[in-house]
């Protein structure tokens, strides 16, 4: 069973494994262990990754990176419309209003969503694990940024599907790396103990995120996130952009903006000059050969006067980490350490303002690229049933508060109640209590638009059906379990109606109300049980600690005579599963999907037989060239001067093909071209292989005939070794010596007469098979044992030494250790493992 954690960054991506007792970052197929995000397309297939990313400046308008948060958007969205000037291909707007990107590929023009992007980036990721795996990839673990909407994480849970993927968890990024932290800390406080408070700060390449955690001995719990959702290391390239843009405009009179290919190169250029002057302070040179109009570009740039111009970014580092300590109730001296983690962070002036502002030094003993592939594959591990994993529970948040409104028959109008508020423990459910005669249905939405990074803030409506009255005309009780899972994402997940029927006196009830309440808390997830110990304290004094009573009976009339009732009457309840139905705005439908999955699938496939035919072509392509190398050097003296002449010329010939008519042509086409030159070249190269080979073969065929012949000689000479031999088949072996050693000096005679460039007269398996045939002969008579003789019996004798012998036991004396040498020796060899193991 596989474990594999992905990384979808904003530039790069990361996958671990784990194996061998830990978790491993594994690298791609070019020993790099980041993977651009980068999806590029052409007429025959698609690229992803490394491959892509050379194609950036060659195939811009084709080439797609960036596209991580146009997930769950819409293509009117501020966000998306504010991105697409910085993407090289066309955003346009999908049927469904979505943001989608319009590409060439396969020759037609083609349009994609942002999950079959990110479907194809994670396709990719998922062959670099089963690559490292050696297995099938299905379960893995995925991070996503804290700040992610309900929208924007199903967005990428549908990505997930169409990789083939089983998510087991989004986990949040901040999550993810204080999991990679804690898990391997032996010196954590003890659960009864105060806990240690740690701050998380992440700032990549297009967000900034913090979060402070609270930790205890196999536990992690997320106090408070916050986040700057447009701060990153590409603001800082952007500022470099901007200025050399302004530079060069003046200097060369370039207007760089107007076309995108320029502009990629300087932003290219200006992430390298950003990451040099973190490494150093001098006047750092930036200079692009042919930038514009067959121009030379240079200039140049300082850490000081960067650090200037960033001022306004640079600024924006301390209010998350304010807002995150004003969240927890925590003071600066309540922090036991601030790690770091993210691209940006190396920036020295961004790791001076955190250190500034809780006057400490930052720690940086995580990985700052690769910490949250690694705490992903963690997370997976713990939830894989195939790894046993240190015990280590995770409480995370729910980051923006959430909230239900309905129509409310008593009040004639609107009501609402925040079912989650800010910072509430997740993952986590509620159970709410309606009182309805007809189906109703509930929005959901996040009550706190202005903290939310996204501009809607409906998280959709659920439709509770198939709602009916009572018996006896009045409103049906309704149990509605909300919850936030795993992945973060908020649903109505079940609903039940619960009928009261009332019974005769004599009749025992079956189940009462108190019954049903009982029912409902045993319902109540395991792992939101344990979340749930420190939460909702206010509602102790329920039946069910998660459940919350939203009553909404028809009239207050209803209301003070229904308890009476109940205390009087004799009742039996059960519960009825309700229907939902529930539309996410953005979500993919299930037909899409699978119409989705169903084209990533016929990609994979078209990307499958375009390598076939690549290397078909680059197999004819070596051929070339390797031959005619050979052919002026090792094979030289193996072929005469006519057909070295002709197959030089053939050799041209096919390599002119290659770059002109055999350009793009189908695989079978190269095989047939390689299986000609093959038919020409093989006949030289076998010689070469000959003539290599064929001396070691004649040596060892000569040092078995020496071998027998030494046999023969010694048995003639009366050898005692030899004396129990037969004559008639050591004249066997003899003869057969002797016609095997005129065969090899004959062969080996005409060998030498023969040229180079000729066919061999005898070939190195010829003089194999006659080894073996040799040996097959030999062998079985000159190692032949010597048959044992047994030693005369002799009557004991006494022992000067020892007196008289007793007859007694002669059966116990030497005779008998003589008699049974096997049995001894057995004896002896049973003792030793036993030795050796003490």
């Amino acid at each position: 069973m596989s474990v594999v954690g992905f990384d979808l960054g904003f530039q790069s991506c990361y996958v671990a494994v784990a194996r061998a007792g830990g978790i491993e970052t594994v690298a791609n197929e070019y020993s790099d262990r980041s993977t651009p995000a980068c999806v590029s397309f052409g007429p025959k297939n698609r690229t992803v990754g490394a491959a892509a990313k050379g194609q950036v400046i060659s195939n811009a308008k084709n080439t797609l990176q960036g596209f991580k948060r146009f997930h769950g958007r819409a293509y009117t969205d501020p966000f998306v419309q504010a991105e697409k000037h910085g993407i090289a291909c066309e955003v346009v707007e999908l049927p469904t209003g979505a943001a989608g990107f319009k590409v060439m590929y396969l020759e037609e023009e083609r349009s994609f969503t942002t999950e079959q992007v990110t479907g194809m980036l994670l396709t990719k990721l998922k062959e670099t694990a089963e690559s490292a795996l050696k297995k099938p990839v299905v379960d893995c673990v995925v991070a996503v940024p804290c700040f992610f909407t309900d929208a924007e994480r199903r967005s990428v849970m549908d990505a997930t599907q169409i990789a083939g993927l089983n998510c087991l968890r989004l986990i949040n990024e901040t999550t993810a790396v204080a999991l990679a932290y804690g898990i391997y800390k032996q010196d954590l406080p003890a659960p009864e103990e105060k806990p240690r408070i740690v701050v998380f700060v992440d700032m990549g390449h297009s967000a900034y995120q913090v979060s402070v955690c609270a930790f205890n001995k196999g536990k992690l719990k997320v106090l408070a996130t916050a986040f700057d959702p447009t701060l990153g290391g590409r603001m800082f390239d952007e500022v470099l952009v901007n200025y050399f843009t302004e530079e060069f405009g003046k200097k060369y009179k370039l207007d760089i903006k107007s076309k995108i290919r320029p502009l990629l190169r300087l932003a290219q250029e200006c992430e390298k000059l950003k990451k040099l002057m973190s490494a150093n302070a001098s006047e750092l040179p930036l200079n692009i050969e042919c930038f514009m109009n067959d121009i030379d570009v240079s200039g140049s740039m300082n850490r000081g006067h960067f650090e200037e111009m960033c001022d306004s970014l640079l600024s924006r580092v301390e209010p998350p980490l304010r807002s995150v300590l004003e969240q927890a109730k925590l003071k600066k001296e309540d922090i036991y350490s601030v790690e770091i983690v993210g691209g940006a962070t190396r920036i020295p002036a961004v790791k001076e303002r955190i250190m500034k502002f809780f006057n400490k030094e930052v720690s940086t003993t995580l990985n700052a690229d690769e910490a949250v592939t690694r705490g992903c594959a963690l997370q997976c591990a713990i939830l894989s049933p195939a790894f046993k994993v240190r015990e280590f529970s995770i409480t995370d948040l729910v980051p923006y508060p959430i909230s239900l409104k309905w129509n409310s028959p008593a009040e004639e109008g609107l009501s609402d109640c925040e079912v989650f508020p800010k910072n509430h423990a997740a993952p986590f459910s509620k159970v709410l209590t309606f009182y309805r005669k007809e189906p109703f249905s509930l929005d959901a939405y996040y009550s706190a638009p202005k903290e939310l990074p996204y501009p809607d803030p409906s998280l959709g409506q659920f439709h509770v059906q198939k709602v009916i009255p009572q018996a006896d005309g009045s409103s049906s009780k309704v149990k509605v379990k909300v919850r936030v899972n795993v992945h973060g994402i908020f649903s109505v997940s079940s609903a039940s109606l619960v009928e009261v029927h009332k019974i005769e006196e004599g009749e025992e009830p079956m189940e009462t109300d108190q019954a049903c309440k009982d029912d409902e808390k045993m319902q109540v997830d395991q792992e939101e049980a344990k979340s749930e110990e420190n939460q909702q304290t206010q509602q102790e004094n329920k039946t069910n600690p998660d459940e919350m009573e939203t009553t909404q009976p028809g009239t207050k009339d209803k209301k003070t005579d229904q308890p009476p009732q109940a205390k009087k009457a004799k009742v039996k309840t059960n519960t009825i599963d309700l229907p939902i139905e529930h539309y996410p705005p953005w979500q993919l439908g299930r037909d899409v999907l699978n119409l989705f999955v169903e084209n990533e699938g016929k990609m994979i496939m078209q990307d499958k037989l375009e390598k076939e035919r690549n290397d078909a072509k680059n197999a004819v392509e070596e051929y070339v060239y390797e031959m005619r190398d050979k052919l002026c050097t090792i094979y030289e003296k193996f072929v005469n001067e006519d057909d070295r002449n002709s197959l030089i010329l053939k050799l041209e010939d096919t390599e002119n093909w290659l770059y002109e008519d055999g350009e793009d042509q189908a695989k079978q086409v190269y095989i047939d071209k390689l299986n000609d030159l093959k038919n020409l070249g093989q006949p030289i190269q076998t010689r070469y292989q000959e003539s290599e080979e064929r001396p070691k073969s004649f040596e060892e065929l000569g040092k078995q005939i020496q071998l027998y012949m030494k046999v023969i000689n010694a048995f003639k000479n009366k050898d005692e070794a030899y004396d129990h031999l037969d004559p008639a088949e050591i004249e066997k072996v003899e003869k057969n010596v002797n016609d095997v050693m005129e065969w090899m000096n004959n062969k080996m005679n005409l060998q030498m007469k023969q040229h180079l460039a000729m066919d061999p007269i005898v070939k190195t398996v010829e003089i194999r098979a006659k080894t073996k045939e040799l040996t097959g002969v030999c062998n079985p008579i000159v190692t032949k044992p010597k048959p044992k003789v047994e030693p005369p019996k002799e009557e004991q004798q006494p022992n000067e030494q020892n007196g008289p012998v007793d007859n007694n036991s002669t059966s116990q004396g030497p005779q008998a250790a003589e008699q049974c040498p096997d049995t001894a020796a057995s004896d002896a060899e049973k003792k030793l493992p036993e030795m050796d193991i003490e």
